[in-house]
């Protein structure tokens, strides 16, 4: 019996690291036109569907089996665009709502799990380093597209549903921090992007009954191919891949650093003048650790000008 609680325990912590990979805007996360440049004083607000399914990879010498997730994730999205010493710049915010179910068996015992609860907000925050200068919508619409280098700083603060006597939670009890660099270059019809950037963690201090949770930074890399097939009709190939993240428990190591890849399409097409609908799908292509996982996503943006 105390060797099943034991591997039970296991399981849960595996499918706690599931949810929080999951759920908190997933780092894995592929996202063409990151870097894409826009008028000053545009905004966009949207909302966003993701469901994500599919098995977990665990240790193959213990007796945990089957283990399973589905994740839904509902987001409420805003971003602006504004000048900054004659550059473009913009700043987003998104807050998720997070619905799971987890399962897996034990020893041939079923363990199932179910969390809901709002996630953790993240901000971002944007600046175009080359190309990609601040310009009014007419100035714009005028303009050829040229390459861009820009960065970016996120964060991702502990605002989600967290409680410290549960092993499982929608909520992280720490913040998270990823500076990026990206560059986006136009070749006809076609655009060319790629970024490098890198999660830093804080410690969860009160992590299930006063015990201390860390994590090692994740190193992570995209590659998009996005063509063009019309203004705001847009369709990206999408490749990512992760590195690191091992966590420790109170200084023990769990061994379990992060060496993943995934490939996705993308793509927008609008509904109106203002209105625009995204479709995204991704797989796992190569999964050592953490979720060989299917993603789909729908959302819809609306946009307007500050003048």
């Amino acid at each position: 019996m105390r060797r099943f609680l034991i591997y039970r325990a296991v399981l849960l912590a595996t499918l706690f690291g599931l949810l929080l990979y999951m759920g908190n805007v997933s780092a894995q996360e592929l996202e063409p036109r990151s870097y894409s440049a826009s008028p000053v004083g545009t905004n966009f607000i949207g909302v966003g569907y993701s469901r994500l399914s599919g098995d977990v990879l665990t240790d193959p010498s213990l007796p945990i089996t089957h283990v399973q997730a589905e994740i839904n994730t509902y987001a409420l999205s805003y971003v602006r665009t504004f000048g900054m010493a004659g550059h473009l710049a913009s700043l987003g915010f998104a807050l998720p709502y997070v619905d799971g179910n987890l399962s897996g068996s034990v020893i041939d015992a079923p363990t199932q799990i179910h969390r809901s609860g709002m996630g953790d907000v993240r901000v971002r925050l944007a600046f175009n380093l080359i190309g990609g200068p601040a310009l009014t919508p007419q100035e714009f619409a005028r303009s050829t597209p040229a390459t861009t280098v820009g960065v970016s700083f996120t964060i991702s603060a502990p605002t989600g549903q967290y409680m410290p006597d549960r092993l499982v939670n929608v909520g992280t009890n720490r913040w998270s921090f990823k500076p990026e660099i990206g560059i986006s270059k136009p070749l006809g019809n076609w655009f060319l992007e790629a970024s490098a950037g890198a999660y830093f963690f804080t410690n969860n201090d009160n992590f299930y009954r006063g015990n201390e949770r860390t994590q090692d930074p994740l190193a992570i890399v995209q590659l998009h191919g996005v063509y063009t097939v019309r203004p705001g009709f847009w369709i990206s190939a999408d490749l990512g891949y992760v590195d690191g993240g091992g966590t420790s428990l109170n200084g023990v190591s769990k061994n379990d650093r992060q060496s993943n890849a995934r490939y996705g399409l993308t793509g927008s097409i609008p509904l109106t003048r203002r209105w625009s609908a995204k479709m995204a799908v991704s797989n796992g292509l190569v999964t050592r650790v953490g979720g060989n996982y299917k993603s789909i996503t729908f959302a819809v943006q609306y946009r307007w000008f500050d003048s």
